[in-house]
């Protein structure tokens, strides 16, 4: 994984990145439409059956893992449609990408700011 001004582990989306992840972004892109989240909800397996995803991107869309699915292409502003279907903001996103559980994660936010 390439790293952005040295920071370990952080995934730059960049062309090859973009290249990687067009079918998953399509496809999240797509659920700005409400009835195709309706749809994504009533039969997951065969939307995603639909965009030609990854085994890597199907796994971490049926894990909801948001840091998987940048891994593998995932564009963060398109995966945000997704994780709101499933009632994810941004601060559980954020848990999932430092590995800190939701309640750490918001007290680390929170420590910030002081």
């Amino acid at each position: 994984m390439d790293d952005l001004y040295g920071i370990p582990g952080t995934p730059v989306f960049g062309g090859a990145q973009a290249a990687k992840g067009y079918a998953l972004n399509k496809m999240c892109f797509d659920f700005n439409d409400a009835a195709n989240r309706a749809a994504f909800l009533k039969d997951e397996e065969g939307w995603i059956s639909r965009y030609g995803l990854t085994d890597a991107q199907k796994a971490a869309i049926r894990a909801r893992n948001v840091l998987q699915l940048i891994e593998a292409g995932g564009n963060v502003y398109y995966l945000a449609k997704f994780a709101g279907i499933f009632g994810l903001n941004v601060q559980d996103i954020g848990a999932q990408q430092t590995g800190m559980s939701i309640e750490a994660f918001k007290a680390h936010l929170a420590a910030q700011g002081k």
